[in-house]
């Protein structure tokens, strides 16, 4: 997976198109990610005791990693991620300004 836990990426696809925010969790074993606050859903929950009430909890879902791009953090723009060997490190190159990160 291209795409690391604190990236900032932008949505390409679906109900939240044109939103951006930093990845929150990475689950490479379904290739989805999680952005906060974005694919916010909301669940209800029912009461535990007799007495409470019932609540609302909203939490983000699971989003595609193809429906995803990568947001550059030296030029700014949404860009394809490829990789460099530098040294014996493999970086990170944005496609658009050719910068590593």
């Amino acid at each position: 997976m291209r795409i690391k836990k604190g990236d900032k990426v932008q949505i390409l696809a679906g109900k939240d198109k044109g939103k951006s925010g930093p990845v929150a969790k990475v689950l490479p074993a379904i290739n989805k990610v999680i952005v906060e606050g974005v694919n916010v859903y909301t669940k209800h929950q029912r009461r535990r005791k007799h007495g409470e009430k019932g609540v609302k909890v909203q939490f983000a879902a699971p989003i595609g990693t193809s429906k995803l791009m990568v947001i550059c953090p030296r030029c700014g723009k949404p860009t394809r991620v490829g990789s460099v060997p530098q040294g014996e490190i493999k970086m990170r190159q944005c496609k658009k300004c050719k910068g590593t990160f």
